[in-house]
C-alpha cells in the first residue's frame, strides 16, 4: 500500500505537498565535493579513543547535565563574551527552525539576502511566515540601499546575514553590515549572524557582538569537521537566548552527539590543522582556476569556491561522469547563472576535481 487516499492528502498542507524535498545527491564511489564537508577523517588512534568513550555511555538514560559541559566548552572555544549565553541545536538547521517558531507573532516575516542558505526561506515557509529575499549585487556584495529599504518596508522579525555567505563564499562589507544591524535594531527586530564557515574565514563578528542587544551569532561543528554529528550552537545576550531556548525540545542533543563534540574540542588542534590545510588548498584552487580562460572563480573565505563556467549543466554532468560530484547552483538564483559550487577537498581530491573540470568545460 504505497497509495495515500485523497481524503488523507487533504490533511497534509497544500504548500507542503507542492514543495520539493531537500535533494541529497547519491555520492557512492564519487569524489564528494558537493556539501562543504571537511574531507579529513579522524586519525586512527583518535577513532579508537572516541569509540571507547561512546561505548561507555549510558544509552539507556536520557541526556543529562553533560550537555552543560559541552555548552561551557563551546563558549570557551568560540570566545563567548561575558553576559552572553549559548544554546545548542541538532545542527544549525534546528536552530533556524526554532528561531522561526519562537518569532512567529502575527505579521512576522524573515528577511535575508539572495542567493543565500536555503534553510532561512524554508524555515519561514514551514512556520507559515513570509520570507523576503533581497538580491545581492552582481559581484555578490550586499545591496545596502535595497536591504535598508526592505527592512523599513517589511519590518522583519529576523534578518539573516551569513558571514561568509553560502553559496558565494564571500565576507560582506563591514560598514554595510553595521548599517543593516542598526536599522534592524531600530525597528525592533533580530539579526542572526550565521558563521557556519568561520574556521575558514579571516574575520568573525564575535568581537562586535557585544555592541548590540539584538544580535545572535550562530555557528556549527559541521564545517569544523563533524558534519555527521549534527551540532550547531547559537550565542547571544542571556535574556534573549533564554526566551528562544523555551521552544527547544528538552533532549535535542543526543549523548552520542554531545560526547563526540566534547571529544573533538579536546582535540581542537587536530581540527585546526585540518582547517589550515583546507585554507591552503583553497588558495591553490583559486590560483589554478584563475588560469582557466573560460572559468571565473569568485573570492572565497569559506571551504568552497563558486565558479562561473560557460555551461554549468554540461560541466556538472561531465565532472559526474569523471566520478567527481560538485553542486550545480546555476538554477538557484538568476545571479548564479552557470555557476558551480566546488567544495575544497584534500590535495588529491582537488587534483581529480581540476582534471575533471578541465575535461568537462
Amino acid at each position: 500500500m504505497s497509495h495515500v487516499s485523497p481524503q488523507l492528502m487533504q490533511r497534509i498542507r497544500q504548500d507542503v505537498q507542492s514543495m520539493h524535498a531537500y535533494a541529497i545527491q547519491d555520492s557512492v564511489s564519487m569524489v564528494k565535493l558537493d556539501a562543504m564537508e571537511n574531507p579529513h577523517r579522524l586519525p586512527a588512534e583518535l577513532q579508537k579513543a572516541l569509540g571507547e568513550r561512546l561505548g561507555a555511555l549510558a544509552l539507556n538514560r536520557y541526556p543529562d547535565g553533560r550537555v552543560n559541559d559541552l555548552r561551557a566548552a563551546l563558549a570557551q572555544h568560540a570566545g563567548m563574551p561575558e553576559g552572553f549565553d549559548i544554546m545548542l541545536g541538532n545542527g544549525s538547521d534546528e536552530l533556524i527552525s526554532l528561531l522561526a517558531m519562537a518569532c512567529d507573532v502575527p505579521g512576522a516575516s524573515i528577511l535575508a539576502p539572495l542567493p543565500g542558505f536555503v534553510m532561512y526561506a524554508m524555515s519561514a515557509q514551514l512556520q507559515g511566515l513570509a520570507f523576503h529575499g533581497v538580491p545581492l549585487t552582481a559581484d555578490f556584495e550586499l545591496d545596502e540601499a535595497a536591504m535598508l529599504a526592505a527592512i523599513a518596508e517589511h519590518k522583519p522579525s529576523i534578518v539573516y546575514l551569513a558571514y561568509p555567505n553560502n553559496p558565494t563564499g564571500n565576507l560582506w562589507n563591514d560598514d554595510t553590515i553595521e548599517k543593516i544591524v542598526l536599522a534592524q535594531g531600530e525597528q525592533g527586530g533580530l539579526v542572526v549572524m550565521d558563521e557556519a564557515y568561520q574556521p575558514f574565514a579571516s574575520k568573525t563578528y564575535m568581537d562586535r557582538i557585544t555592541r548590540h542587544s539584538h544580535v545572535l551569532l550562530m555557528r556549527t561543528l559541521s564545517k569544523f569537521g563533524l558534519a555527521g554529528v549534527r551540532l550547531g550552537y547559537m550565542v547571544g545576550p542571556k535574556a534573549l537566548v533564554a526566551e528562544i531556548d523555551k521552544v527547544r525540545p528538552p533532549y535535542n542533543i543526543s549523548v552520542l552527539n554531545c560526547e563526540c563534540a566534547l571529544f573533538a574540542l579536546e582535540h581542537a588542534e587536530v581540527f585546526a590543522a585540518q582547517a589550515k590545510d583546507l585554507r591552503e588548498q583553497r588558495a591553490r584552487l583559486l590560483k589554478e582556476l584563475a588560469t582557466l580562460p573560460s572559468v571565473q572563480p569568485f573570492p572565497s573565505e569559506a571551504n568552497m569556491i563558486l565558479a562561473r563556467v560557460p555551461d554549468a549543466a554540461k560541466t556538472f554532468e561531465g565532472m559526474k561522469a569523471h566520478k567527481v560530484l560538485v553542486k550545480n547552483v546555476s538554477k538557484m538564483h538568476p545571479l548564479l547563472a552557470n555557476c558551480l559550487r566546488l567544495t575544497v577537498g584534500t590535495a588529491q581530491e582537488n587534483d581529480l576535481m581540476l582534471a575533471a573540470l578541465k575535461e568537462s568545460l
